[in-house]
């Protein structure tokens, strides 16, 4: 991830700062969420009852799909030199626009919108998350995290 002094990070306002490499979400993956968060509906773990849906297969909990953003991120998003630590401070906004079916492979295209100065060295970080699902026009989600910088 690139740092910048903090007088320069509002110059990356309503920039896209990048994207991350290809990961795909397969099923394993889709499984241990399941485990981890006790969702087992059969959309996300049955193949068979799955491929007779509208979907034709399992698909990624959308929470999962969410869940990627800090690690799909690290590399992209623009800090302030002299970090401490930045910590997960939630979500403006968060809009699931289609599903990711078993063995898609999913990207996350990364904007900066905002950059406010919390209280002295604290800066809070709005990005624009956009989940882009490899040979779809349309993305997984568009979604709005804020991420708490401590210099």
């Amino acid at each position: 991830m690139p740092y910048v002094p903090v007088t320069e990070l509002a110059k990356y306002v309503g920039k896209e700062l990048g994207r991350s490499d290809w990961l795909i979400i397969d099923q394993q993956r889709i499984n241990l969420f399941a485990e981890a968060t006790g969702d087992f509906q059969f959309i996300h773990v049955d193949p068979q009852k799955a491929a007779n849906t509208p979907f034709g297969t399992t698909i990624a909990h959308g929470f999962l799909t969410l869940s990627l953003i800090p690690k799909l991120m690290e590399d992209i998003l623009v800090l302030p030199e002299g970090l401490k630590m930045v910590v997960n401070y939630g979500l403006d906004s968060v809009r699931f626009i289609q599903p990711v079916k078993v063995n898609s492979k999913v990207r996350l295209k990364v904007d900066l919108g905002q950059v406010t100065e919390k209280k002295s060295g604290q800066w809070l970080l709005k990005a624009t998350a956009t989940l882009e699902i490899e040979g779809e026009d349309k993305p997984a989600y568009i979604a709005e995290p804020l991420s708490l910088c401590f210099v």
